[in-house]
């Protein structure tokens, strides 16, 4: 579970931390699928342009069953690597790095626009740990975000594992973390919320698979989180069962059944929305670097 939260999560980040909303507007309202990634060794900032050729030339080889291609060449899927220095949370940080794959059609004219087919990309927001004990030559990115074909994801990942030396793993997300992230999420203070704070538990031992659905007005999950919290700016685990466990009772009230026998699979809000196969969608701009430091913060603990 989380280890320390600043009260970056619960504010709007200082205007020199802010992300350009306007260039980070494509994280949001997509569906992300999380993966941990060790560091990577003797990767160049300054060579991103050799490296979106040389990952193109290994999809295109790939795609033709291992047949070689001339690097350089015009593939019909076209690799695009760039910084986005705005998705950092300190001056430790890497700036984040985004991979986007582009497709044309050979039957099209060379002047007609690449269709996006892929887009992935690695970051690092309050990734200090990860860093105290990291020899030189070596970058580190420990969360990386995918959406699109799992097939492209595949492709990519084995090209920087080779290139890099460096390991993918899929992220999960345990019911403890997700309870967690309900709870801070719903006691966000957002100029309007109009998406209700919703729980979904898979009920286990049945013959027929069973999903239980609970929505909470997002006025009434913050006011609850209000009267739990002690201190604003930080958590426990205490407060946030405490925070379960009124949930649990005020269902048990109504419906006589009780949720903490379910497993904890989904939660979302106004905030960001998660599911435990390790499948984020973040909606609001000023909670990005927060919502993205406890991904950090998961992925980091995935690989120590």
């Amino acid at each position: 579970n989380f280890n320390f939260f600043p009260f970056l999560l619960f504010s709007p980040p200082h205007p020199q931390e802010k992300a350009d909303p306007q260039k980070t507007a494509f994280l949001l309202r997509k569906a992300w699928t999380l993966y941990s990634v060790t560091p990577l060794y003797g990767f160049r900032r300054a060579r991103l342009r050799d490296y979106a050729r040389l990952l193109g030339a290994f999809i295109a080889a790939e795609k033709q069953k291992g047949l070689a291609v001339e690097v350089g060449v015009e593939l019909d899927i076209k690799v695009a690597l760039s910084s986005l220095p705005d998705i950092r949370g300190s001056e430790l940080d890497q700036a984040a790095l985004l991979v986007q794959l582009s497709s044309r059609s050979r039957a099209s004219s060379r002047n007609s626009e690449d269709k996006p087919v892929w887009s992935g990309w690695f970051c690092s927001v309050f990734g200090d740990d990860l860093f105290e004990n990291v020899p030189e030559h070596f970058t580190c990115l420990p969360l990386f975000l995918s959406h699109g074909a799992e097939s492209y994801t595949s492709l990519v990942g084995s090209w920087f594992q080779k290139t890099f030396d460096c390991c993918f793993r899929r992220l999960a997300i345990s019911p403890l973390n997700l309870s967690w992230m309900v709870a801070m999420w719903a006691g966000c203070k957002l100029d309007r919320a109009t998406s209700a704070v919703e729980l979904v538990f898979s009920v286990p031992r049945l013959a027929q698979p069973l999903d239980i659905s609970y929505a909470i007005h997002p006025e009434d999950a913050q006011a609850l989180w209000d009267t739990v919290q002690k201190t604003p700016g930080e958590i426990t685990q205490e407060e946030v069962d405490i925070f379960m466990d009124c949930l649990y009772a005020h269902f048990h009230r109504h419906f006589k059944i009780h949720l903490s026998a379910a497993k904890l699979v989904k939660v979302s809000t106004a905030v960001a929305s998660a599911h435990c196969d390790g499948i984020v969608k973040i909606l609001n701009s000023q909670y990005l670097p927060g919502v993205l430091m406890l991904l950090t913060e998961l992925a980091i603990s995935q690989i120590q």
